[in-house]
């Protein structure tokens, strides 16, 4: 349970960067810090469930393209992302997307989830003293 807590206070962290980065990133929170927190939620549910799925399912097509296709598969996540940010409501929007999906949206998508991957892995990096080798 502290792990996902903790998964969703880093990507609340990395969402927030990611808008203060990109462009095509907007994010209305105002005073509802809790959208952040729901966004952060929505955004670990996506990569602990469907993103293993995804890249499992496209693992001859990353073989082949030497892994870059793993940026297009961050960005659709990130793209799934503002769609169930949409459909309940919390103000997650790329580019144009949601309802349009165009070229601009999804540049933002892949841009904002290298940003979030970069703060991620950083913070996480900083949790690493909590765990415990044996």
């Amino acid at each position: 349970m502290i792990d996902l807590i903790l998964r969703v206070l880093i990507n609340a962290a990395g969402v927030y960067v990611a808008t203060l980065v990109v462009p095509q990133i907007e994010f209305t929170v105002g005073n509802d810090w809790w959208k952040l927190l729901a966004v952060a939620l929505i955004l670990a549910l996506v990569n602990s469930y469907i993103k293993p799925i995804v890249k499992l399912l496209s693992f001859p097509i990353s073989f082949v393209t030497l892994g870059l296709i793993a940026f297009v598969i961050n960005g659709a996540m990130l793209l799934l992302v503002a769609l169930a940010s949409n459909q309940l409501a919390l103000g997650f929007k790329i580019g144009s997307f949601p309802p349009n999906l165009d070229a601009d949206a999804i540049v933002g998508a892949i841009l904002g989830s290298v940003v979030i991957s970069l703060v991620s892995t950083v913070l996480g990096l900083l949790n690493t003293g909590r765990r415990i080798v044996m």
